[in-house]
């Protein structure tokens, strides 16, 4: 039986533009901080080292938010095993964080050389579902690890429930539909009609949702589209990691709240975008009225 390989199973964590997730001059200002002299030609915040940042998580040791910092960045640069370490000090730290524990699955799945999904991934991926039963990272490897059984048509019909769920444009909405089409082709399932099907049950966003956003220069697109697609998604979930720390640290604005609400949202972390609105809410009762607004707009309820 035909089934799809690693090249494959990454595709869904590795396609998110950073400009897709958050706002280019919030964080480049915050990041740029900590990076020191990024070069301005690049248009992108050059991260902290990763000496750096495992210095501040071991002496921030009881801040997930630290850990997390690290765990994505470590991803970035393929360490995989250390990335899973990280997330698995993250997790342990706040075991209720649905994508703490998707993210710790995939980075189990990437360290893994011999299978493909190794039991502690797949473990990982149930404990995020039963915490937030909309994670997308989590549905998408828990339909590869059907389709690693055999369960080709079960994968694709799991696939299709997370595009019929995926808002129009989500950063990872290509790559699925690559991946449902893929797997349709190697084992001879039709499935054009179904993803027509499946895309057209979603509610579209309202167009100006986007661009009422601070967004990147064509020039900062170029340099963030020619990034490998796992390091876009490293680098976009590095950054709202930051905004979440630093509101967390500092308090934020409203603007900064409804960004942050905006930006797991659109990296699919439903949950924390609903736990984003409350506190914004709590933080700001007087612009109670404008975060529903938004958060309505978004699909957030």
């Amino acid at each position: 039986m035909a089934k799809i390989g690693k090249g494959t199973i990454a595709t869904l964590a590795g396609c998110a533009l950073l400009a897709g997730v958050i706002g280019w001059r919030v964080v480049d200002g915050e990041a740029g901080a900590d990076a020191g002299d990024a070069p301005e030609s690049a248009g992108i915040s050059v991260p902290p080292t990763l000496d750096d940042l495992a210095a501040r998580a071991e002496a921030d040791a009881d801040n997930p938010q630290s850990w997390q910092e690290l765990a994505v960045n470590l991803f970035l640069a393929n360490r995989f095993a250390e990335a899973a370490d990280a997330y698995e000090r993250a997790v342990a730290l706040d075991p209720e964080t649905a994508t703490l524990w998707s993210s710790l699955g995939e980075a189990r799945v990437m360290a893994s050389e011999d299978d493909p999904m190794p039991d502690a991934a797949e473990q990982a991926f149930r404990r995020a579902l039963e915490l937030d039963p909309t994670d997308p990272r989590a549905r998408y490897f828990l339909a590869v690890a059907r389709d690693l059984t055999g369960d080709h048509e079960g994968a694709i019909r799991d696939w299709l429930a997370l595009l019929a769920d995926t808002p129009p444009s989500a950063p990872w909405e290509n790559d699925l539909v690559r991946t449902i089409q893929q797997v349709g082709a190697i084992n001879e399932i039709d499935v054009t009609d179904r993803i027509a099907e499946a895309a057209g049950t979603r509610d579209l966003l309202p167009q100006g949702l986007v661009n009422a956003q601070p967004g990147p220069s064509p020039e900062q697109m170029a340099a963030a589209s020619s990034m490998p697609p796992g390091e876009q998604q490293a680098m976009a979930e590095g950054m709202v990691a930051r905004l979440a720390a630093r509101i967390d640290a500092e308090g934020g604005s409203v603007e900064e709240w409804i960004m942050l609400m905006r930006s797991y949202n659109q990296l699919g972390r439903t949950g924390d975008a609903r736990r984003a609105k409350a506190a914004a809410i709590a933080a700001h009762p007087d612009a109670r009225e404008q975060i529903e607004g938004m958060a309505a707009t978004l699909g957030i309820d």
